[in-house]
């Protein structure tokens, strides 16, 4: 273009003057051309640039189709109420926005996406709505908590238009509206709570700021999606207290802890402990029980075997006296059991002899009633005679019942 053209040629002469002015003073010739050529680059990115807006206004001329240049911040976009459009008869709503059409400044319609006709100079697209969800950041904002302490909070918002025609005429710039209702929403409820229930009940916090927000936003057009707190900070003060009870609690903590496991240490050993006795005890119980047992059973045992020793006993003297009794009815009988005791009457006085100096003689040796009772009166006197032999006291039976059977005949 001519205009392009007239300031490249007064590129080239400051550049031309520059030369000369760098030679007049004495500067090296060398780095003039260097300057010129960054000169020109730069000449060239500016009609770049400006090549560029042209394009962008020529498109803009034959659509409404433009996007809102990336304005991605909150703040922008409610600072920027209400977006609007120019009417160039064929107009395209994108996906995800209406239009809110006026003729001769009253509602006509709302468009949604797609394409629509509008007369020029009579109908005139006064409101763009954003139907997608938009996250707004709410500033730190000072609040005192129920328990008198400062606090600075932060959060986010996220709202989204439900209602276009709502949105256009409910409210001056509805998201400057919602922005200062919820900082009003946040203080309040952060009045109504205590630090620590702040600091450990967000959700709740969250869900009373969500729920004071939805009432005022509907005639607005505005849905309240959620409200999140991002950053609760106390006073600094607060904060060192803070630090400090925080500090103190861990200390606890850790005491508590220790003795705790003291506690249950001994717990622990002292059950070991009665565990141990106990089952010493019972030890010593079963031990107890088994000796007495086996003790029981030892004198059982022993008794049942004097008790056999004695049955047997009786029984072989039995047997005995009834094979004397036999053989002293057959011939003869009588002869041999004097003779028998004779000899076994001999013996007894030697081993009387030998025991005790006592001697005690019959003067009736042949009685035999006379002498039955002296070997009595001699067993009498020495105690150990009743060990000299069994067969006295058998021979003595043997004697009685031979003398009552001759005093019957």
């Amino acid at each position: 273009s001519a205009f392009s053209k007239e300031k490249t040629m007064k590129m080239i002469q400051a550049v031309r003057l520059h030369t000369m002015s760098s030679l007049r003073a004495g500067r090296s010739s060398s780095s003039s051309p260097s300057l010129m050529i960054q000169l020109l680059q730069q000449q060239q990115q500016k009609q770049h640039q400006q090549h560029n807006r042209y394009l962008i206004r020529a498109a803009a001329m034959f659509s409404s189709y433009a996007l809102e240049g990336g304005s991605g911040s909150s703040s922008a976009s409610s600072s920027r109420w209400p977006i609007r459009r120019a009417n160039t008869v064929f107009n395209i709503v994108p996906e995800g926005h209406n239009y809110v059409v006026e003729r001769f400044g009253k509602l006509h319609s709302v468009e949604e996406s797609g394409w629509f006709l509008a007369i020029p100079f009579v109908d005139s697209i006064s409101y763009v709505i954003d139907l997608r969800e938009k996250a707004i950041d709410i500033p730190p904002q000072s609040a005192i908590t129920g328990d008198n302490v400062s606090v600075e909070v932060s959060g986010n918002l996220f709202i989204q238009f439900v209602d276009p025609e709502k949105a256009a005429y409910g409210a001056f710039n509805p998201l400057y509206s919602v922005v200062q209702h919820s900082q009003s929403a946040m203080r309040s409820a952060i009045g109504e709570m205590e630090l620590d229930e702040i600091l450990h009940g967000r959700t709740r916090l969250n869900a009373m700021i969500k729920g004071s927000l939805q009432d005022a936003a509907m005639p607005w057009g505005l849905e309240v999606r959620r409200y999140e707190i991002t950053e609760i900070t106390p006073d600094p003060q607060i904060r060192l207290a803070m630090d400090k009870q925080a500090a103190a609690e861990r200390d606890r903590r850790e005491h508590v802890l220790r003795a705790e496991g003291d506690k249950q240490r001994a717990q622990l050993t002292s059950e070991g402990v009665k565990i141990s006795l106990q089952n010493e005890s019972e030890g010593n119980l079963i031990k107890i029980t088994n000796e007495a047992e086996a003790n029981k059973l030892q004198l059982i045992r022993e008794a049942e075997g004097q008790a056999e020793a004695i049955r047997q006993t009786a029984t072989a003297q039995a047997e005995a006296l009834k094979l004397i009794a036999s053989e002293l009815q057959k011939p003869g009988g009588t002869e041999a059991a004097r003779l028998a005791l004779s000899r076994e009457y001999v013996g007894m006085y030697g081993e009387m002899g030998k025991q005790s100096n006592t001697m005690i003689f019959n003067e009736r040796p042949a009685d035999v009633s006379a002498l039955l009772a002296q070997a009595v009166t001699a067993m009498n006197a020495v105690p150990a005679a009743n060990e000299a032999s069994p067969a006295i006291e058998a021979v003595a039976s043997t004697n009685e019942l031979a003398k009552d059977n001759k005093e019957e005949n």
